[in-house]
């Protein structure tokens, strides 16, 4: 059994976490700025189905991480980057990108994103921690990430490609602009196929927690990331 958290209260010790299901920490609380910061700031995230289980809350270990300038960009992704019009922005559009990372995909993925959900983070965004990326072709969405930026560490949360490549592509800037953003590592949580492809890797919790301390600040601040509209060169700068 796991505890159930009353709203307001302290998360229990992240090594209490399930093996089975694996990381599954605690459940209840409430999806509250306040508490959505203290969870990641531990490496806690809330993962649930809202049609028929509370908040459910994950300390997974070992825990699925990406250096943010070892993410790796294929010989395949540059050839398609060169033959590409595209452009990249920064929190343009993050209720767009979280409502398409939250239809559902071929994989069946992609529904446990509720309006709930999508409530909580759009504030998180509002207030400056929650951030998106997007890549543009023709005026439309072709890929995007948006996750949550504490200090040094960006929670991805999911990622979409409407069109091919879209969310390789849409690393492939985040690579470019971790330095303008102050990213150095990002939190992939669990480890699948595509997030190795990318540069991903897998860590124990001592290490992750070490992390965790070194690069989220005791009060970590609210960032507004920049306006700016970048061409592909950005993408086509960083090296293979």
């Amino acid at each position: 059994m796991v505890p159930w958290l009353e709203p307001g209260t302290a998360f229990p010790d992240t090594r209490t976490a399930l093996s089975d299901p694996e990381g599954l920490l605690a459940a209840g609380a409430d999806l509250s700025p306040e508490t959505l910061l203290r969870a990641y700031s531990l490496g806690i995230f809330p993962w649930y189905d809202a049609d028929y289980q509370p908040i459910l809350w994950w300390s997974p270990a070992p825990r699925c991480v990406i250096h943010a300038h070892k993410i790796h960009i294929s010989r395949s992704l540059t050839r398609h980057l060169r033959r590409s019009d595209f452009t990249v922005t920064l929190d343009r559009a993050f209720e767009s990108v979280m409502r398409l990372c939250a239809a559902p995909r071929a994989d069946g993925t992609g529904t446990w994103i509720s309006e709930e959900m999508i409530a909580a983070y759009v504030r998180l965004h509002t207030l400056g921690y929650a951030h998106s990326l997007e890549i543009w072709q023709d005026g439309q969405i072709a890929g995007a990430v948006y996750g949550i930026k504490l200090g040094g560490l960006f929670f991805g949360e999911s990622m979409v490609s409407p069109q091919p490549n879209g969310s390789k592509m849409a690393f492939a800037a985040l690579r470019a602009l971790a330095p303008t953003l102050g990213i150095q590592l990002i939190d992939a949580q669990v480890e699948n196929p595509h997030l190795l492809t990318l540069g991903a890797e897998l860590i124990d919790r001592p290490t992750f927690e070490g992390l965790l301390k070194a690069l989220i600040p005791d009060a970590p601040r609210a960032e507004r990331w920049p306006e700016t509209e970048w061409s592909r060169s950005l993408v086509l700068t960083t090296d293979d």
